[in-house]
């Protein structure tokens, strides 16, 4: 008995945790699959200006849409924990500093970075500040990322040019997006019209 006792006491916790997409490399299975994603990263787009395309490429590449990641934790010795090396967390891989910027600046203290749609808010308006501080353009995902990854201070300093590897991720990022753009040209009056629940 105690075994379905502890399965039944598991099952609420195991329902908390938000699942990622199954695919995750088609923006429309994932927004089928998910509902109201669509609504939130176009609500992201409405308020800062940033494509759906590339908010989704930047997440997908962060956390792969999973609700808690966090980086790696570094073991001593293989078994005792040592903190892990950056605050990021969530959908969006947000550092507490900056999280805390984002909640104070534009969304309230209210903001979540296991929701996705604020997740999605905190890319938009991340990726805002890049464009006005930096002149970024909104469609240019590969700087957009190397800005978002590096601190808009790194940026300046041109930073990620002593990381070729971060450079390629960013080229990841870059063509992610056009295939997601791609992809949602296919199924976005549908996701509109919410024609595919029929």
């Amino acid at each position: 008995m105690k075994k379905p006792l502890i399965l039944f006491l598991l099952l609420p916790l195991a329902a908390c945790v938000a699942l990622p997409p199954k695919n995750s490399d088609n923006i429309c299975s994932t927004f089928r699959e998910k509902e109201g994603w669509y609504d939130d990263a176009k609500s992201a787009f409405e308020k800062w200006g940033v494509p759906i395309p590339v908010q989704m490429a930047i997440m997908h590449q962060e956390s792969h849409f999973v609700a808690d990641a966090q980086p790696p934790r570094p073991w001593l010795l293989g078994f005792i924990p040592l903190p892990r090396e950056s605050s990021a967390y969530g959908y969006a891989q947000a550092k507490d500093e900056t999280w805390g910027s984002y909640q104070d600046k534009a969304a309230g203290w209210g903001a979540d970075r296991e929701d996705f749609a604020d997740a999605a808010d905190f890319i938009g308006w991340y990726c805002n500040i890049s464009h006005t501080r930096l002149g970024i353009s909104k469609l240019d995902a590969k700087n957009l990322y190397l800005a978002y990854h590096e601190g808009h201070g790194g940026y300046q300093r041109k930073s990620y040019l002593q990381k070729a590897g971060l450079v390629q991720i960013a080229n990841k990022v870059a063509k992610r997006a056009k295939l997601f753009q791609s992809q949602l040209s296919g199924c976005q009056r549908d996701l509109e019209t919410k024609g595919w629940f029929f």
